[in-house]
């Protein structure tokens, strides 16, 4: 089986391309922006006629899309999201290539939900930030296009290799730096905000798995628990050997009123956790590597950062 992948440098794509590598009967070809990829294309600027040349010559079965933006401008956010995966999909259509296209969606597509839920797919999308809004509109291309198509909504994403700018990231960093002082005492804010953490490893293998299914339409891809942020730096400090006191702002009295940034800028409110039963029954999926092994890998890196 011949796969084209597409974002395979980013966070999500480099663990994806090691688990469709280890597939001996994969053929992998990435496609992408940098130097190192087998082909270079960018999506935002590229033309479909181009990559539906490409595509008729290299004649892939399968086509993941891991690409996109996750910071940024509306602006930027819809060209490196929105408009490349139109890009994507109209050159499927023109192509004889015929191949399953598994495109990588997120959480932010649904906004907001009650405390206590489990999203389903059959959620009606309501975003709450600009780039929720450019990963929905992806999607419904993607769900729109006529295309043998799946749309895996990934939930919160950890493990090695998560981006230092992220909230795990910077948590890890912050951490670090408490403890190479030494005398200092690590104060975060936001920690009731809870989400569904997914090893990033188990995400590679939902894509795997997607790519040799059937199924198509959207599947969650989480570990259908929410998980408090306090809860995770508790994990954390024990992994990492942290035994220092941990201060929460009280945001109430923030001097002048100011609120910190919310840990999760994604609009998705304080709560969010998958109902995930789609992708046990439709793509023989599960999670299988817990939160404290994803929390050890993002320290492990973070200590070894000078």
């Amino acid at each position: 089986m011949r796969v084209l992948l597409i974002g395979a440098n980013g966070y999500l794509g480099r663990h994806v391309a090691d688990r469709l590598l280890a597939d001996p009967a994969v053929q992998l070809t990435a496609l992408g922006r940098g130097d190192d990829a087998d082909v270079r294309f960018d999506l935002s600027t590229g033309s479909p006629g181009a990559l539906t040349r490409f595509l008729d010559a290299v004649h892939p079965g399968v086509v993941v899309n891991c690409a996109g933006a996750t910071r940024g401008g509306a602006r930027e956010l819809i060209r490196h999201n929105t408009v490349a995966t139109a890009t994507i999909c109209e050159s499927l259509r023109r192509s004889g290539c015929g191949a399953r296209l598994v495109h990588l969606g997120c959480a932010a597509e649904y906004g907001p939900s009650p405390a206590g839920s489990s999203t389903g797919e059959d959620a009606v999308p309501r975003p709450g930030s600009p780039y929720g809004v450019s990963k929905l509109a992806a999607s419904e291309l993607v769900l729109g296009s006529g295309l043998d198509a799946i749309v895996l909504r990934v939930f919160s994403p950890a493990g090695p290799g998560t981006p230092t700018g992220s909230p795990l990231g910077r948590l890890a960093e912050a951490m670090r730096r408490v403890m190479q002082q030494g005398d200092g005492e690590l104060r975060l804010a936001g920690l009731g905000v809870q989400r569904d953490f997914v090893d990033v490893r188990d995400v590679a293998r939902a894509v795997h798995a997607a790519a040799l299914s059937a199924a198509q339409g959207v599947v969650n891809i989480g570990s259908g628990r929410a998980v408090r942020l306090r809860e995770v730096v508790s994990v954390l400090a024990r992994v990492a050997g942290y035994t220092g006191p941990v201060h929460e702002p009280d945001e109430a009295h923030a001097p002048g009123g100011a609120q910190p940034p919310p840990p999760y800028p994604d609009g998705c409110g304080p709560w969010q956790q998958a109902d995930v039963r789609s992708a046990r029954d439709r793509l023989g999926w599960r999670p299988r590597i817990g939160l404290e092994e994803s929390l050890a890998d993002i320290w492990m890196e973070a200590a070894c950062r000078i």
